[in-house]
């Protein structure tokens, strides 16, 4: 009894052992393999060329998948010969019933004994354990993987050609069994590897950006054309310092006449390295670089390869009627990506900024006192801020994108974060009269 036992217990650990290859085969990370490989490590190297082979992998399942039949029937018949006839005599003795009934319910007991020792053991144990710790599992039960495939090489060729046959007579394609997820199924991934504690919550956002990032083109991340700070091509050499100086900007469009005719770009430190070398001689067309164009309508991840190639921060956006629409930066795809950049360059928040159209751009915590020297001194001296200013005359708080008449002065509200104006675009008197 204690053989049959043991061949009992052999057959479901067998079981296991090929269910757990199955499954490691499917869920093991590749690249932590390679890895391994690449550092000496022997079973890596016998694991590796299966899992990268889609023919070679379909084959090492193909064999588990035998394996686990095989001693499933072994293990059935084995218990129906050697355990069910010595059952039956204690059931005859036990039960007061007769040798047919008792050998009946023998096999019956046996197959439910043996059934449910076997899913518990055989399959869902292995199951856990393969899926929790794929690559582990996949270098454990690798040798003797190799080695069913040598036994099973004739039965695995004979059944894996009648499957090929079948599907093809269905024409279903053969994909083989190869990791490819869509994006929402690997946002799903994310999010549960998020869940289980394996990704911070902003990991998880920088991923989902990063499957996002396609999604969104140029149009929704460039600066507009309204709010550009550009010079025309004529400007004198002064004024081009006295603009760069005023400005947030590293780099400024150069254009003539027109912002549809934009020609370069100027860095401005071009601009101060021409002024400290020669003064105020000189022209802007000698300072200006050649700068990229593309359309409004290119996805964020090909304008990212894009800037990359041309080896250029920045690039024209232009409409299919070949206007300009706006100035587009890395910066500003990177922040698409990995949220907001900081840069030495970018306006401190208390900076004012004078648009290409005469307009100004006026963070909400501005003191009004400041704010006055933009707007000719169109507004009073008081004592507070740009937002306290416009809150109190507007007796509310305004929404994003409202026009309003503050003063005398047309004021667009650009932003609004909890119940304040952040920045707000006023046209001065000067601008209002031209």
């Amino acid at each position: 009894m204690l053989l049959a036992a043991a061949v009992i217990l052999l057959l479901i650990l067998l079981t296991g052992l090929y269910v757990a290859a199955e499954f490691a085969a499917v869920g093991a990370r590749r690249s932590r393999l390679r890895r391994m490989a690449e550092d000496g490590h022997a079973l890596a190297a016998r694991i590796l060329p299966v899992l990268e082979n889609p023919r070679e992998l379909d084959r090492y399942i193909a064999a588990s998948q035998v394996g686990i039949t095989l001693s499933s029937l072994i293990l059935g018949a084995y218990a129906q010969a050697i355990i069910a006839p010595r059952t039956a005599p204690l059931l005859v003795t036990w039960g007061s019933i007769d040798v047919d009934t008792a050998e009946r319910a023998a096999a019956i007991a046996v197959l439910i004994a043996l059934t449910i020792l076997s899913v518990i053991f055989g399959e869902l144990v292995p199951k856990a354990f393969a899926l929790q710790f794929p690559t582990q599992t996949a270098l454990f039960t690798v040798l003797p993987m190799q080695w069913s495939l040598r036994l099973y090489a004739w039965l695995i060729a004979l059944l894996n050609g009648s499957g090929l046959l079948v599907l093809r007579m269905l024409r279903v394609p053969n994909t083989g069994h190869r990791h490819v997820h869509s994006p929402e199924e690997i946002e799903l991934l994310i999010a549960e590897s998020r869940d289980g504690g394996l990704l911070e919550p902003q990991e998880q956002v920088r991923l989902h950006r990063a499957l996002r990032l396609g999604l969104r083109v140029a149009r929704q991340l460039m600066v507009p054309r309204s709010r550009l700070v550009a010079l025309e091509v004529t400007t004198p050499i002064q004024d081009v310092l006295r603009v760069a100086a005023s400005s947030p900007y590293s780099r400024l469009p150069v254009y003539r006449k027109t912002l549809d005719d934009i020609i370069g770009i100027l860095h401005t430190k071009d601009a101060v390295t021409h002024f400290l070398d020669r003064g105020r001689t000189g022209s802007l067309a000698a300072l200006v670089r050649p700068i990229v164009r593309v359309n409004d309508i290119m996805p964020a991840d090909r304008l990212l390869a894009f800037l990359r190639e041309r080896r250029s921060h920045q690039a024209i956006v232009v409409n299919p009627s070949g206007t300009v629409a706006g100035l587009i930066t890395l910066e500003d795809v990177l922040g698409e990506l990995l949220g907001t950049v900081a840069d030495e360059f970018k306006a401190p928040r208390l900076l004012a900024l004078r648009l290409s159209d005469g307009r100004v751009r006026l963070p909400g915590a501005l003191p009004l006192e400041r704010a006055r020297v933009w707007l000719e001194g169109a507004w009073p001296v008081e004592d507070m801020t740009v937002a306290e200013f416009i809150l109190r005359r507007t007796g509310r708080v305004p929404e994003p994108g409202e026009h309003l008449e503050v003063s005398g002065l047309d004021v667009e509200v650009e932003s609004v974060e909890n119940a304040q104006v952040t920045f707000a675009i006023v046209t001065p008197p000067a601008a209002d009269d031209e």
